[in-house]
Formats: C-alpha cells, sequence, structure tokens
C-alpha cells in the first residue's frame, strides 16, 4: 500500500499517433477556464500554469482565466466548481492525490466523484527538507529527532489527510511511533508552507519536489530524503535507502465540470492529448522533474477508484481516518 502511487511512465505513450503541429491554425477552443482549488505557488497551480503554457505554444487554446479557491486540500473549492461550472464545456479543474486524501479524512460529502476525470498528467517524488539555518544535517538526524519527540519535530506540508500528510505518518509509524504523535503543520499553498519553512516557523517541510526546487537550489532549503523508489536527484538519498520503507508520490490531473455531454468530455481528452504531445509540454516536464503519468478518460477513472479505495486502507493503518 506504500506505493500505491507510484505510477508507471510507460503510459506515457498511450494515444499519442496521429498529432502534428497545429502552428497557423485555429485554436481548438476559443477559451478555457481552469480552476486551482489551492493557493498560488503550489504543485496544483503549478500543472494549471504549465499546460497554459504549454497550450498557448502549442496554439491549442486562445485565452485562458484562472480561479484559485484554497482550503482543505480542495475540499473549500471543489463544490463551488461543481455547482457554478455544471454543464460548461469550456471548464476544467485541477487536483490530484491530495484531494483524494482530504476528502476521506475530511469525510466531505462532495468528492471526486462528482467531477468527469479528464486527464491524469503527472506524478512527483516527495522531498523532506530543513531551512538551510537547520541543526539538521542529514535524514538520520532528522529521523533520530522524530522519533525521540514527534511532537517537537513540526512539519510543515500540503493540506491535512493529503500525500505530504500520510508521508510523514508513515514515517512515524516505520520508526515505531504514531502518526497522531506527529506535528503536521497544513497549509493550502506551497507559498505559505514555503514562508514558514524559510522563517523557521517549522522544523521542516514535505512537499512534491518542484515545490521546493527553488530554495533547494538557492541554498535556502537542505534537502534531506526523497520519497522515490530509487534517487530522483543523485546527491539526495531516498527515505527507502535511509532504512525508512517509504515509497510514494503525487499525481496530479485534471477533471470537468459535471453534467458536460460525452462529446464535450472527448473534445478536453483530446485538447489534454494534444497538449501532452507537444513539444512544450516535454520540456516542462524536463524542466520541472515531473513524472509523465498521462492516462485518459476510462481508465483514468478506474484509476480513481482504486487509488480511493487504498488511500483509505492506508489513511485507516496510519491512523488519520
Amino acid at each position: 500500500m506504500r506505493r500505491r502511487h507510484m505510477l508507471a511512465a510507460t503510459a506515457a505513450a498511450a494515444g499519442l499517433a496521429g498529432f502534428s503541429s497545429r502552428a497557423g491554425a485555429q485554436p481548438r477552443m476559443a477559451s478555457l477556464y481552469i480552476f486551482v482549488p489551492a493557493g498560488p505557488g503550489g504543485g496544483w497551480d503549478g500543472l494549471g500554469r504549465a499546460i497554459e503554457q504549454a497550450a498557448r505554444q502549442a496554439g491549442l487554446v486562445g485565452n485562458f482565466q484562472f480561479e484559485n479557491v484554497g482550503g482543505a486540500g480542495g475540499t473549500v473549492g471543489l463544490p463551488r466548481f461543481v455547482a457554478q461550472r455544471r454543464g460548461r464545456p469550456d471548464s476544467l479543474m485541477v487536483a490530484g492525490s491530495v484531494m483524494v486524501g482530504a476528502t476521506l479524512t475530511n469525510r466531505t460529502p462532495v468528492g471526486l466523484k462528482d467531477v468527469v476525470p479528464v486527464a491524469r498528467m503527472t506524478a512527483e517524488v516527495g522531498v523532506v527538507v530543513v531551512p538551510a539555518s537547520s541543526e539538521i544535517q542529514t535524514i538520520q538526524g532528522f529521523l533520530d529527532a522524530l522519533k525521540a519527540n514527534p511532537g517537537g519535530m513540526s512539519v510543515a506540508g500540503g493540506s491535512a489527510g493529503g500525500t505530504d500528510h500520510i508521508t510523514l505518518g508513515l514515517m512515524l509509524k516505520a520508526l515505531g511511533r504514531s502518526a497522531r504523535d506527529g506535528s503536521y503543520v497544513a497549509f493550502a499553498g506551497g507559498g505559505p508552507a514555503n514562508a514558514a519553512i524559510l522563517g523557521a516557523q517549522v522544523k521542516a517541510g514535505i512537499s512534491g519536489y518542484s515545490e521546493f526546487a527553488e530554495q533547494i537550489k538557492a541554498g535556502r532549503m537542505r534537502a534531506l530524503a526523497t520519497t522515490g523508489e530509487t534517487r530522483s536527484d543523485p546527491a539526495i538519498p531516498t527515505l527507502k535507502e535511509s532504512g525508512v520503507d517509504v515509497v510514494i508520490s503525487n499525481w496530479r490531473g485534471v477533471f470537468a465540470p459535471p453534467g458536460i455531454r460525452p462529446d464535450a468530455r472527448e473534445a478536453l481528452v483530446r485538447l489534454m492529448t494534444e497538449i501532452h504531445a507537444s513539444a512544450g509540454w516535454k520540456e516542462i516536464l524536463q524542466t520541472r522533474g515531473w513524472q509523465d503519468a498521462f492516462l485518459t478518460g476510462d481508465a483514468f477513472a478506474q484509476f480513481l477508484e482504486r487509488d480511493r479505495a487504498q488511500t483509505e486502507v492506508v489513511l485507516k493503518e496510519i491512523g488519520l481516518a
């Protein structure tokens, strides 16, 4: 179960045949509204902006409109998207594995079952960081401090019940402590979490690597370990090789509002398939270090059912649901 989010990159090749450059052609869509149920600066916002960048470069969409409504792992914004964009074929919401955990943890009446799966786009390993000023120099130092005093090791991350929170819970369990003993500080977006870590308001942080990448490269944060099966950066060890058998990654994708016609859903699937096939998108994946986890339509819907069931098992196992 700890590996439930690891996604096969081979899925990326599906459905790409037959797409060519649309340079000089009419945009596939005149405008596209993208709803991000999180604050600016985080992973979901980053995916939405990356979709805009690739679509504009490929001439696929004329205009974009963004709306950010953060809070509680997306469960504050999700009902708004469902109610206000119902039946609108020009609308997409960005979400991912964090929302799966958040809806279970918060027992929300509205969930991903109430929107229409369009495409899973990316997956990303997490990273454990501390501010550069921290006395903790290695992942072993962090693990020792966490085991000795979980409540004293405040850790910033995304919303409660999401992938970051689950990662901390699994680490605590592997160390022989209860997930409930941890001091997890949830933030609605990557920006506030970064600020809290840099300001030493918390001892450490856990999130997708891209959310901390700039701070790590600038030397303002120290990366202690990543959550992948193998190293994604040669200089950063994995939790697994450090003696903590935790392997987990965070998928992200896009969803349409309820009530759209089947042909409208297919049009959105075609749009995302062309974006995924574009040279601009491939460059974005490389630059940001995202795994290509492309999956569309019914196959994506089936993946969601499995992911929800597996996430519920893990959350109950570590005492978070």
